[in-house]
């Protein structure tokens, strides 16, 4: 999600209301309106978005959008069984990768979370029974503005401690609340966006 600010929602073209972080571009509109805050229990694809949470670290979650397919492309669609593979040749392979980000710890980050996430299914059936352990017990009030949406939760805070325990990188809490945002562990849709209603 992008920087807070004091704005609510914008009224679109399409006379959808919708959180003030997306609009400034259609496919940041779309994963909003698609993606952001739909719960998501697939392994294969919560692993993905844990390593693209630690690779936007630092950077805006647009430019990982922009480059996710290279993302895909390049770490065998998230396949853990697969990453979990990789070698010191694929680090160099991925290091000259312009298409994804070049940073060698979130690469080396991604293998490692592919070992985890093999361990975690061998002792708890699914990397989804962990995660969404994590999940608030109670809904919280909707936000009206992006200033009441926090980075980080006492959930947020806990799940990042297991996950690192359970040796995953870039597993922060303010990394892993924006995870828990966007996989539908919590519903930020402000009061006035649209998809609030259409997100559980």
């Amino acid at each position: 999600m992008s920087a807070q600010s004091s704005q609510s929602t914008v009224k679109g073209v399409d006379g959808n209301k919708r959180c003030a972080w997306c609009v400034s571009d259609p496919q940041y509109m779309k994963y909003h309106d698609t993606e952001w805050g739909k719960p998501v229990t697939d392994d294969q694809k919560l692993y993905e978005k844990l390593c693209l949470e630690g690779f936007q670290a630092g950077l805006s979650w647009l430019t990982i959008l922009r480059k996710r397919e290279n993302f895909r492309e390049a770490f065998q669609s998230f396949d853990p069984e697969k990453v979990a593979k990789f070698t010191s040749r694929d680090i160099t392979r991925l290091m000259k990768n312009e298409g994804i980000v070049r940073n060698r710890m979130k690469i080396e980050a991604t293998i490692a979370n592919a070992k985890a996430t093999l361990r975690v299914q061998d002792e708890l059936d699914s990397l989804s029974t962990l995660i969404w352990s994590f999940a608030p017990k109670k809904p919280k009030r909707a936000p009206r503005t992006l200033s009441d949406i926090p980075a980080t939760s006492p959930e947020s805070v806990a799940l990042s401690k297991e996950l690192l325990k359970r040796g995953f990188k870039f597993v922060g809490p303010t990394t892993m609340y924006a995870a828990m945002q966007s996989l539908g562990l919590v519903n930020d849709h402000l009061a006035t966006c649209f998809a609030r209603d259409t997100t559980k």
